[in-house]
């Protein structure tokens, strides 16, 4: 099981990354992050996206619908940010992996295969 920093470490590792953070949405909190640095202020963008997941989550429930977020994908001029919710093997977390990155440097089909590849290795 990967920690934290592991973690981020290895999302970091992603061609094109610019940054990555570990949130909870439901305090908005960064648990961690790396990078962003020169483009972004990471915690600032974590924390602004929790508003992103709220809204989703209250959407959902609004429509009535028992499905559950695998990612939320926003795709900008430069940049690509992908929200990975993470399924929490312990129940009752509220979590995400937020990932930005350079649009004309990433893949966005590995990005999420590695996401889908940290969430499953991490232990919080």
């Amino acid at each position: 099981m990967a920690n934290i920093e592991t973690a981020l470490k290895e999302a970091m590792t992603l061609e094109g990354a610019v940054g990555v953070a570990l949130v909870d949405y439901t305090s908005g909190l960064t648990l961690g992050y790396l990078g962003g640095d020169g483009v972004m202020d990471m915690t600032v963008a974590a924390a602004a996206n929790t508003d992103v997941v709220r809204a989703k989550m209250r959407a959902l429930e609004l429509l009535g619908l028992q499905d559950g977020i695998e990612d939320i994908l926003i795709t900008l001029d430069s940049q690509y940010h992908l929200i990975r919710l993470l399924r929490s093997r312990h129940g009752g977390d509220a979590l995400f992996l937020y990932l930005a990155l350079h649009k004309n440097r990433a893949n966005l089909g590995l990005a999420r295969h590695q996401l889908r590849k940290i969430e499953s290795e991490l232990d919080v």
